[in-house]
């Protein structure tokens, strides 16, 4: 008869998930005494982080690091992005200008941008041709554009491929999240013994925080992926109506006198 009076004496001391398996050895303990026991006490996102499975918490923390890494991306694709048109349209200006090869040569000097670039590529080869501006020299001079714009617009795309595969995987990973700690739940559903929706909602609450973090990182990957997409078409039309204008100083060129375009030259 005194045995479950210290039962009852000896659990006012316990905490946590203690206290549930002492209500449930306790005679007349009712089932919502046990839901109320194993209910977490914490149910916001960070509560439910840490409450979350291994698994599960590895994969909000992956997602998370995806949307820094896909804010970052845009920062800085941005900023250069910008740049790089405003320095474009600046030399394009220059280029439409009444102006020579080798003036235009001169005044981009030792610049890096992708115009200047394509301007001394043009001026390097009439240098080895020795100024001599036949129709060879303009196929040779249209090769040498075509493969200074490849690389300068290779280079400008430089990691957007990054937030393509963002927003193309980032859904799947906090599926795989959501499912793993579903099937968890299930088994703490079948370990505890009861079908209390109070139980079963924390634990289902953390799996689909996965997939909300997986959208959060997709759905701002994409849509900076196509903001980023036409931006570098833009730029890399700007550097296709360089390469045109280049081409038409060449042209230019090899229809002036000879000696008018070796004293350019000099």
């Amino acid at each position: 008869m005194q045995s479950p009076r210290i039962d009852r004496r000896f659990c006012r001391f316990l905490t946590g998930g203690a206290i549930a398996l002492c209500v449930v050895a306790l005679p007349g303990a009712s089932q919502a005494a046990v839901d109320a026991a194993l209910l977490p006490h914490n149910l916001s996102p960070w509560g439910m982080f840490v409450g979350a499975d291994i698994v599960v918490r590895a994969v909000m923390v992956g997602l998370a690091v995806a949307s820094l890494a896909t804010w970052t991306v845009w920062l800085s694709k941005s900023i250069e992005l910008r740049r790089a048109t405003r320095q474009a349209r600046q030399r394009l200006t220059l280029l439409e200008t009444d102006t020579t090869l080798a003036q235009v040569a001169d005044n981009s000097g030792e610049a890096r941008d992708a115009v200047a670039q394509l301007v001394q590529s043009a001026a390097r080869e009439a240098t080895l041709s020795a100024w001599q501006l036949d129709d060879d020299f303009k196929q040779r001079v249209a090769l040498r554009l075509e493969r200074v714009e490849a690389a300068m617009s290779r280079r400008i795309a430089r990691g957007t491929g990054v937030l393509a595969t963002i927003g193309a995987v980032a859904p799947f990973v906090g599926l795989f999240g959501t499912v793993w700690g579903i099937m968890n739940a299930f088994i703490g559903i079948s370990e505890a013994h009861t079908t209390n929706l109070a139980v079963v909602a924390p634990g289902i609450a953390e799996a689909l925080l996965a997939t909300a973090l997986g959208l959060v990182a997709a759905i701002p990957a994409v849509v900076i992926y196509n903001v980023l997409v036409r931006q570098i078409g833009a730029y890399r039309a700007l550097l296709g109506d360089a390469s045109a204008q280049v081409l038409l100083l060449v042209s230019r060129e090899s229809s002036r006198p000879q000696h008018g375009r070796v004293r350019a030259a000099e």
